[in-house]
């Protein structure tokens, strides 16, 4: 059987976090697919605005994707105007085009919600966003009406959704709504909360989905 080569997934980082913080978040997760699959975390186009600092590390400051009021975001807020969002599409297919190919995404928290809407666009046929499938954790739709479009229709993309039982900043029937919208959708829950499993039983289902998409195998 001929070797295959490891699946490449571009990475999106939560709020406030940043594509070096999501790599040191996704240790044992990268661990657990080495050989598999491999990540490429990306920085989100929005530095958060002065104040929203937590971390005193001033050269990797934190980012966001869109924001739901002026320099802030809560992901239940059906935001009047959220601004951003097109910049930060724009970024993903830049990285994309740039640096791939990729055969699927992986986003986390506002990151997920962001891959979610990615896979909206490629399922109509959107030419910048050339990816199968997608792993999204901890993910939500936007409650912003002009982001509604991206759920009117069923989302034919492959997609794994992880969903922490106690994600006390997510909660889980909002990543549960959300994968209501996509076509056949693959939900993986744990006992914890928001973060991204890589416990033996989550990675067995990880490694489960992925094998669909592994060069060289039968889809």
């Amino acid at each position: 059987m001929a070797e295959t080569r490891p699946l490449r997934l571009l990475a999106l980082h939560g709020y406030r976090q940043s594509a070096r913080r999501l790599r040191q978040r996704t240790g044992a997760l990268r661990k657990a697919l080495r050989g598999r699959a491999e990540l490429v975390a990306i920085d989100a186009p929005h530095r958060l605005p002065a104040g929203a600092e937590d971390d005193p590390d001033g050269d990797d400051p934190p980012r966001g994707w869109w924001f739901s009021g002026p320099g802030t975001f809560e992901a239940g807020e059906a935001a009047a105007a959220p601004a951003g969002l097109e910049e930060s599409l724009s970024t993903v297919a830049a990285a994309l085009a740039e640096h791939g190919p990729f055969d699927g995404l992986l986003g986390f928290s506002q990151g997920a919600a962001l891959a979610a809407m990615v896979c909206a666009l490629r399922a109509r046929g959107d030419p910048r966003f050339p990816v199968a499938f997608a792993v999204l954790v901890a993910a939500f739709a936007s409650r912003a009406p002009a982001h509604g479009h991206f759920y009117r229709d069923p989302i034919a993309l492959p997609t794994l959704h992880v969903v922490g039982d106690t994600d006390a900043v997510i909660a889980a029937p909002l990543s549960r709504e959300l994968a209501q919208c996509f076509v056949e959708p693959v939900v993986l829950t744990h006992p914890g909360g928001h973060f991204i499993p890589a416990a033996p039983a989550q990675k067995k289902a990880y490694l489960e989905f992925l094998e669909r998409f592994c060069p060289g195998q039968g889809q």
